[in-house]
Order: structure tokens, then C-alpha cells, then sequence
């Protein structure tokens, strides 16, 4: 996977990039519409929260959003992107 190199902080963008084939356009369109961009190329609140975050701990953020239970309750795997209960 390209976006393994895009790990950390501060990387949300580059990692979606590197995500949708490397066209930076539709990842900038993917942020907008999520509300995580400006149209201007800005972040927003919510993105510099996302953006914030390593790629574990956003996988784990949507896994307790999803399921309900704290995100301390999931385990990450790197090579897919997803958090499972521990």
C-alpha cells in the first residue's frame, strides 16, 4: 500500500492522496465534501482534528464512533486501514 509511508501526524492529506491513485484533486474533493476542507484548500476545525491524529488512532476513531465502545477497546492493522475489538 502507497500510504503505508503516511503514518503519522499532520499527513491527512498526503495519505488520502496517496489513497485514491495519487491525484490530490479528488482526495481535496473528498475532504470538502466530508467537511474537512475548505474549498479554499484550507482545513477546517474538524480536519485539523482529523489531521491531528495518526492513521490508528482515526481507524480506531471510526471504529468507537461506529460501534459505540471507546476506542481503547480496538486493535489497528496497519496493512488494512481497520481497528477491530481487542
Amino acid at each position: 500500500m502507497t500510504s503505508q509511508k503516511y503514518m503519522g501526524r499532520g499527513q491527512l492529506l498526503d495519505r488520502l492522496t496517496a489513497q485514491v491513485g495519487g491525484n490530490e484533486q479528488m482526495a481535496r474533493e473528498i475532504l470538502i465534501k466530508r467537511g474537512q476542507m475548505t474549498s479554499e484548500g484550507k482545513l477546517t476545525a474538524k480536519g485539523h482534528a482529523r489531521d491531528n491524529m495518526t492513521a490508528e488512532e482515526r481507524a480506531k476513531d471510526r471504529a468507537a464512533k461506529r460501534t459505540g465502545k471507546p476506542a481503547s477497546s480496538f486493535k489497528y492493522n496497519p496493512k488494512t486501514n481497520t481497528a477491530s475489538i481487542k
